[in-house]
């Protein structure tokens, strides 16, 4: 097992508080922008290790498969947070501050989103705090739009969370910051499949992209927490990009984001 001390590398609930204390192993999950395929893929490759999933945001926009996506994830205990294309989809955020491609799946998602679908989206929180862990998409700061991506965010959120850890997502980039203290955090990259021990730092995780990573790793990302034996797992794994980049082209969307989940950026 991997220690912190020796990692040198660089309100609307789905689930009761009860359960959540009953259950003790999480899939965390976060950016699945309507990829379906990935999705489906991250369950298959984690079944059986995890009681409860935390979704960290951004269930749809981006990919082909919106609907499809909610109705998944709806059909396992869970907690879900709302993200700026949840938001972008529901009329909650100006369309002005996506760039093109992003605006042209935010409007498709909208002429195909069902009254189900939209009405689940409405109700997610966008930051909640579940035990000793803060959720937020975003950041604990601003849940829905801050990219929690440099030191200096990093300790400007350490300064407001209450709880010993916080997970947040909307980069799609995984990491861990370790608080070192009130000036100063260490970044580390994930070691993936090896358990991480969480006692002892106050850290922010990140637990990367389902659907459209950024950090030029192509793979499906999740992690796994197990709250009993207090461990870190982050995991990649391959799917069938082609599936769904043939999705997104018959529904015509935009180029760059079909190319995109072929590099992982």
């Amino acid at each position: 097992m991997v220690s912190l001390l020796v990692y040198n590398i660089v309100p609307f609930l789905h689930i009761t508080s009860l359960i959540s204390l009953i259950f003790m192993r999480y899939l965390i999950i976060s950016d699945i922008h309507a990829n379906l395929t990935a999705f489906e893929t991250v369950l298959e490759d984690s079944q059986g290790k995890w009681d409860v999933i935390w979704c960290l945001g951004d269930i749809i926009g981006y990919g082909p498969k919106p609907n499809e996506c909610v109705a998944l994830i709806r059909d396992s205990e869970h907690i879900a947070l709302s993200g700026n294309h949840d938001w972008a989809v529901l009329n909650r955020l100006d369309l002005a501050n996506f760039n093109d491609e992003a605006r042209q799946a935010i409007k498709w998602t909208q002429s195909v989103l069902t009254e189900e679908s939209r009405v689940y989206l409405e109700e997610l929180p966008s930051s909640i705090v579940q035990g000793d862990f803060t959720l937020a998409h975003g950041s604990p700061r601003h849940p829905v739009w801050e990219y929690l991506v440099d030191e200096e965010s990093a300790l400007a959120n350490f300064a407001i969370i209450e709880t010993q850890y916080c997970l947040v997502g909307h980069s799609h980039t995984p990491f861990i910051f370790v608080e070192i203290n009130e000036k100063s955090v260490d970044l580390y990259k994930p070691m993936y499949s090896q358990p991480l021990n969480l006692e002892g730092s106050r850290l922010i995780i990140n637990p990367g992209s389902v659907g459209q990573p950024r950090d030029y790793d192509p793979r499906a990302a999740y992690a796994l927490l197990d709250t009993d034996k207090m461990t870190w797992e982050h995991h990649r794994v391959v799917y069938d990009v082609r599936k769904t980049q043939e999705r997104m082209a018959s529904i015509n969307l935009p180029g760059r984001l079909i190319n995109r989940l072929q590099f992982g950026w």
